[in-house]
């Protein structure tokens, strides 16, 4: 933005402000990597994991997994059920019953992305969260790609499309 200055006090005001803009870019940016592998798990979660762990402890290690792994800002993860199964040193078909129950028990909603074992994972961000409370709102489908380096591509371009069919308030009642 420039701004024509002419007497000594307008520039001397002029630098002040950018002095003050540099500053609070540079606490802006300390800010945003103060927290950059922070995961905020609240009450409801903590709740949450407890009732997992009594009913079904695979589960509950299977949230846990994709929690830690969540994209920050948006309460999800796009994950094969292979590498999951890798992860969680479990067979493929115990993931995918513990995925099952996890969805049919409205833990995590799955979405399945394509004809293969890639789902998108969204968390609660009233249970677990990685961004500012303020960035809550936008919390779905903007995701974090956990995939076999062959499979990434396609699920990264599978994922787009079915964001771009989405509208906004579909999102909003997915979430």
């Amino acid at each position: 933005m420039n701004i024509a200055v002419s007497t000594t006090e307008e520039r001397l005001q002029r630098f002040i402000q950018l002095v003050d803009d540099r500053l609070s870019e540079e606490k802006d940016s300390k800010d945003k990597k103060k927290n950059k592998n922070f995961a905020q798990m609240y009450p409801k979660g903590f709740d949450r994991v407890i009732a997992i762990i009594e009913e079904y402890p695979l589960a509950a290690k299977l949230y846990m997994f994709l929690a830690k792994h969540i994209e920050p800002g948006t309460g999800a993860v796009v994950a094969s059920q292979d590498l999951l199964a890798d992860e969680l040193n479990v067979s493929v078909r115990s993931v995918q019953r513990a995925t099952k129950w996890l969805d049919e028990n409205n833990v995590v909603l799955k979405i399945r992305l394509g004809a293969g074992s890639v789902y998108a994972y969204c968390i609660d961000p009233d249970e677990v969260w990685k961004s500012w409370n303020t960035n809550k709102k936008y919390a779905a489908f903007n995701t974090k790609t956990l995939a076999r380096h062959q499979d990434n591509g396609d699920i990264k371009r599978r994922l787009q499309v079915m964001l771009k069919s989405k509208q906004p308030s579909d999102l909003e009642n997915n979430s």
